[in-house]
C-alpha cells in the first residue's frame, strides 16, 4: 500500500446554472512533502464548512485502481490524479477492505478511517456531468476520510501502513450500502453505530433508521 499522488488546491469561484458557487474539489498533484495538519494539508482549503472538512474529513483518500473504471465510464475525459478531489490518491486501499476506525500511518503522520465520501451537487460541477453524483454513490468507489492523529508530512511514493484495524470490522462500503439501503440490516446497524470513529452525525442516522432516534 502506497501514496501515488499528493493533491491539493483551494476554492474558486464558478458559474453553475446562472450562479456563482464556489468548491475546492479541484486539485492537482504537488511535488515533495505536504505537512499534514489537524484541519486539512498545507495548500489545501474546503470551500463550504458546512459540509466539507473539519476534524472528521481533514484527509480524503481516493484509490487509484478506480481511475480505470472511471475512464471507461467517461470516454474522453482527463482524469489526472486528483481529479475526484482527493488529497491522496493511493494504492492498495480497497473501501470493500478498509473499516472505519482503521488508524494508518503515512510518512510522518498518523491517520484514522472516518467515513465514506459523500457525493454532493459539485462534484457535477467539476465534471459538467450532474449526472456522476448518483452515479458515483451507485457505484460504491467512494473514497474515505481521514481525521489526523498526529500531524506531520505526507510526499507521493511514501507506504501506507496500517497499524491498528477496527474490531468492529464496518468497512467503508458497509456504511455507503447501509446508507442506501432501504431496509437496512439492523445487526449491521447497530455495529455501524457502535464504532467510535465513525463521527456522531452518521451514528446518529442509523439510529433513527434502526430505532427511531431512541
Amino acid at each position: 500500500m502506497r501514496v501515488i499522488s499528493v493533491n491539493v488546491g483551494l476554492p474558486r469561484t464558478v458559474t453553475w446554472r446562472g450562479r456563482q458557487v464556489e468548491s475546492g474539489i479541484w486539485k492537482s498533484p504537488v511535488d515533495g512533502r505536504v505537512t499534514v495538519r489537524t484541519l486539512n494539508l498545507d495548500g489545501d482549503r474546503q470551500a463550504d464548512l458546512a459540509v466539507h472538512g473539519g476534524v472528521d474529513k481533514a484527509v480524503y483518500a481516493y484509490p487509484s485502481e478506480h481511475y480505470a473504471w472511471w475512464r471507461q465510464q467517461l470516454p474522453g475525459v482527463e482524469l489526472p490524479w486528483g481529479s475526484f478531489g482527493e488529497n491522496l490518491t493511493v494504492e492498495g486501499l480497497d473501501e470493500r477492505e478498509v473499516r472505519v476506525g482503521d488508524h494508518y500511518r503515512i510518512g510522518s503522520t498518523e491517520l484514522v478511517v472516518t467515513q465514506p465520501r459523500m457525493p454532493c451537487f459539485k462534484l457535477g460541477i467539476r465534471f459538467g456531468r450532474p449526472e456522476i453524483v448518483k452515479q458515483f454513490l451507485q457505484s460504491e468507489r467512494s473514497g474515505f476520510y481521514f481525521a489526523v492523529l498526529r500531524e506531520g508530512e505526507i510526499g507521493a511514493g511514501d507506504v501506507v501502513e496500517r497499524t491498528r484495524q477496527d474490531p468492529h470490522a464496518v468497512t467503508v462500503t458497509d456504511v455507503v450500502r447501509l446508507y442506501v439501503a432501504q431496509d437496512p440490516d439492523p445487526i449491521s446497524l447497530q455495529r455501524a453505530i457502535e464504532v467510535a470513529a465513525l463521527p456522531e452525525s452518521w451514528r446518529r442516522h442509523f439510529r433513527e433508521r434502526a430505532f427511531g432516534g431512541s
